[in-house]
This record gives structure tokens, C-alpha cells and sequence, in this order.
């Protein structure tokens, strides 16, 4: 039997997951962009390629994997490469990042220093997001704003709880309480698919926008003062638009899921305070390991005062608002995407005696560049 080489086909890179991975996987395909000879090569988006748009040099590589004609047009003669970066040896022996893992993955060179991601906003988004940072300043009468990411991709509703099984996510009373010692000083605003009782507070309410498109996250974040969040997109947004960012890690380990090497995060590694142990996601099922670290991300009022602390001092002092309020984006005819104003609606808020009620002080945008009218 004669053997087939596949060295000098070019290759096809499936990548799926949440826009996190998606997002870590891009340093290492620039590598493999400007080093490895390959010019065909391909990236099939498994789970969309809204964070590839507009890069210079992988935008025209990438695919979905529902593209019309792709497996006869362009993969057929490609070898297949599906990344899982979880998989990699030094990255669930705790000596690699992500996106170093993607690295090794696709380039074989071992660890390495790698450039913070490339994510490259257009001027509609650039506007948009920072038009958007600005009304919510003027909105709430605040001089800074304050990103706030509470939860990961998984965590879901369970009746009236919202619950994290891998214990990445904050818990809602610490996040609440977070909010509470944020919302005097700062324009908060939470970064949430799902929503959850914030308590209501006339003289210093919370924005909470209604935003599905995760590039005007992005710009949103770049035009913010700073950023909070725990193992998910936000702080990879924040190292992709370079802001400054505080970043609580409980299940998972700070080498891996975050910038330890980054003087502009300060990461708050509450879960090695807590005996957490590495749980192989995507390697093995074991719920044992779920189970050993389902209190971590569980903080003390201590731990809460840390993080406010941290977020305090990255941001500096808060004020009242000093700029002029911003003219509302117009819609347009044209070639491109219209914007549409912003909205106030109804946000599920809890009084003190917990009696839920709607309030209308909660800012929401909606889909900022939705074609909607």
C-alpha cells in the first residue's frame, strides 16, 4: 500500500466554542498567516465568525460552516484540523494560556509570547459604542463608567436563581453587592444576556443594555473607564481594546483562562484560596470535580471589598459628569448599517422588602446597528 503524504496540503482550521476561544485563537493563526507558507488555508467557524470581521489579513480566510458550497468548493482537497485547545498538554498542566495553546496547536513552536488579539472595529462601531458610553454617563450623571461582566457562558436559570455549575461566574448577591459599593461613584453598566434583580436606587440607578452584537460590546468597552468580570468574553474584549480590567477567577486557573502577565489586569484568584481543583473541560466528564468546586466563586464580604477596592483604584475617583451630552446617532439611508437611538425599558429591580417591580431607570440600546426601525 502506497502511503499518502499530507504534508504540503493546505489545511482547514474548524474552531467552535464561545466567542472567548474564538477570540484567543487568532494570534496564533496570524502566526500561522505570515509564517507557514500556507496561502489557501481556511477557518470554519463553527459557531460564527463575528469576531474575525474586519482582520486584516484572516478576514478573507474565514468561513461559517454553513457556507454554500464548501466542503466541494474548498475542503475537499484541504487537510481537516479541528482545534481544541483544552487538549494540549501544557495547557491542562497549567503552563499555558489559551491562546498559547491554540499556538502550539497550530504552529507546533512550543510556548511562546504572544500579541494581544487583533480585533478591528469599524467606524460605525467605534462611534457607536463610544456614543453609547457617553449618554450613560450623561444619563446617570457620572464622570466614569464601569463595565461590569458577572457571568460566564454557563450559567443558566433555574426557577428564580441563576446558576453556574462550574462555578466561573460570579454569584448574583456578591455582584449585587459589588454594584451596590460601584453605582455612587461610577456609571455602571452590566454586560448580561440574562437579566437579574438589581436593587433599585433613584439617585444612582445601573445601565443595563439590551446589546446582542458583541463588536459594539467590544467598542463599548474600549470607550469605557474600566472593566470587571470573571472567566468569559469581557476580559478578552478588555485585552483585545487594551483597557484595564480587574479579573475574578474561582474554578478555573488564572495561566490558563486569563493575562498573568498583564500589569494593566489584576486578577483576584479566589478559587486557590479555596483548594480548587483543575476540572478537565472538554478532556473528561468527571462532576466530581464540579462538585469539589462549587463554593469557590462563593465570596466572603471581604473578598467583596477587594474587588471593589481593585476596581476603584483602576478606575481612579469617580465624579459627576463633565462632558456634553452627545447628539443621538441619526438613521440614515446609505450603504451602511443604520444605528438606532437609545431606549429606556422596564428592568426587574427588588426594594428592600423584595417585592419585584418594574423600574424604567435601566438604559437600553437594544441592537445598536440593527437594521430595525
Amino acid at each position: 500500500m502506497t502511503e499518502t503524504s499530507t504534508s504540503n496540503r493546505s489545511k482547514a482550521f474548524f474552531i467552535n466554542g464561545g466567542a472567548g476561544r474564538v477570540l484567543c485563537s487568532i494570534p496564533a493563526l496570524e502566526y500561522y498567516h505570515d509564517n507557514s507558507g500556507d496561502e489557501d488555508f481556511l477557518i470554519v467557524c463553527e459557531g460564527g465568525m463575528e469576531l474575525y470581521r474586519g482582520h486584516p489579513v484572516l478576514q478573507n480566510h474565514v468561513y461559517e460552516v454553513w457556507h454554500k458550497g464548501l466542503f466541494e468548493g474548498m475542503l475537499r482537497d484541504k487537510d481537516i484540523v479541528s482545534l481544541e485547545p483544552y487538549r494540549i498538554n501544557e495547557y491542562f498542566n497549567q503552563e499555558c494560556s489559551l491562546a498559547q495553546a491554540f499556538d502550539i496547536e497550530i504552529n507546533g513552536k512550543g510556548i511562546r509570547d504572544l500579541p494581544s488579539p487583533t480585533l478591528k472595529l469599524n467606524k460605525a462601531e467605534t462611534v457607536t459604542g463610544f456614543q453609547t458610553i457617553q449618554e450613560i454617563k450623561a444619563s446617570l450623571n457620572k464622570d466614569k463608567a464601569v463595565i461590569i461582566q458577572p457571568f460566564g457562558r454557563s450559567v443558566s436559570p433555574m426557577g428564580d436563581f441563576l446558576i453556574d455549575p462550574t462555578s466561573r461566574s460570579f454569584e448574583v448577591q456578591n455582584i449585587l453587592n459589588i454594584i451596590d459599593s460601584l453605582r455612587e461613584d461610577y456609571a455602571v453598566v452590566v454586560m448580561s444576556e440574562l437579566p437579574f434583580p438589581i436593587t433599585e436606587h433613584p439617585k444612582a440607578p445601573v445601565a443595563v443594555p439590551k446589546e446582542p452584537n458583541l463588536r459594539l460590546w467590544a467598542s463599548m468597552i474600549a470607550s469605557a473607564d474600566y472593566f470587571l468580570g470573571c472567566d468569559s468574553l469581557g476580559q478578552h474584549l478588555a485585552k483585545a481594546t487594551g483597557k484595564s480590567a480587574t479579573v475574578v477567577v474561582g474554578s478555573t486557573v488564572p495561566i490558563n483562562i486569563t493575562y498573568v502577565n498583564d500589569k494593566t489586569f489584576d486578577i483576584i484568584d479566589v478559587g486557590a484560596r479555596k483548594n480548587r481543583k483543575y476540572s478537565p473541560i472538554r478532556l473528561t466528564m468527571d462532576d466530581e470535580l464540579d462538585r469539589t468546586n462549587d463554593g469557590v466563586m462563593m465570596l466572603t464580604p471581604e473578598e467583596e471589598q477587594e474587588i471593589v477596592k481593585s476596581v476603584k483604584k483602576g478606575a481612579g475617583k469617580g465624579g459627576e459628569f463633565k462632558g456634553k451630552r452627545p447628539t443621538p446617532i441619526q438613521q440614515e439611508q446609505g450603504c451602511c448599517p443604520p444605528t438606532q437611538t437609545p431606549e429606556t425599558a422596564p428592568a426587574v429591580v427588588l426594594e428592600k422588602n423584595d417585592t419585584p417591580k418594574l423600574a424604567n431607570y435601566d438604559f437600553s440600546t437594544k441592537n445598536l446597528l440593527s437594521e430595525e426601525k
